[in-house]
């Protein structure tokens, strides 16, 4: 009990100086238009803005729920990365768009990376890794 309470006081420690979140800021994609706005969003210079990041998710997929999760625990939120979330059960139309537009082969769950209105990285199911996805923003931005 005692290192439970520990490891929640250090999380609210962490997360009261900004550097630890175990939510992601999620903005929700839910119209056609917004991917006008990401695309015009990352066109911004590296020190504003990194990469946008879209997630895929599935809510009839066991593994899409799993790898929300496990992209939820380890993300560690970032300004320069704002982060956008499609239910594509609800917004199937989006996906579709998103594979138009960025030119890539639709997979649930998905992870892509949009900068200077191109998809430059994109995983997919268990290969989805937050180690990866900050890997490839900070060598796009070299």
């Amino acid at each position: 009990m005692r290192n439970a309470q520990l490891t929640q006081k250090l999380i609210l420690q962490l997360q009261q100086k900004n550097l630890f979140n175990l939510n992601m800021n999620w903005q929700h994609l839910t119209d056609l238009n917004q991917l006008s706005d990401i695309v015009d969003t990352s066109f911004k210079q590296p020190d504003e803005l990194q990469a946008v990041l879209i997630f895929k998710h599935s809510t009839r997929c066991s593994i899409s729920s799993m790898a929300l999760s496990r992209l939820e625990n380890k993300w560690v939120d970032n300004p320069k990365i704002p982060v956008y979330f499609l239910d594509l059960i609800q917004h199937r139309e989006i996906s579709n768009k998103i594979a138009e537009i960025f030119n890539i082969e639709h997979a649930s769950p998905q992870v892509l990376l949009i900068k200077n209105g191109q998809c430059f990285y994109t995983s997919s199911h268990s290969a989805i890794s937050v180690a990866d996805i900050l890997e490839a923003t900070t060598k796009q931005i070299q």
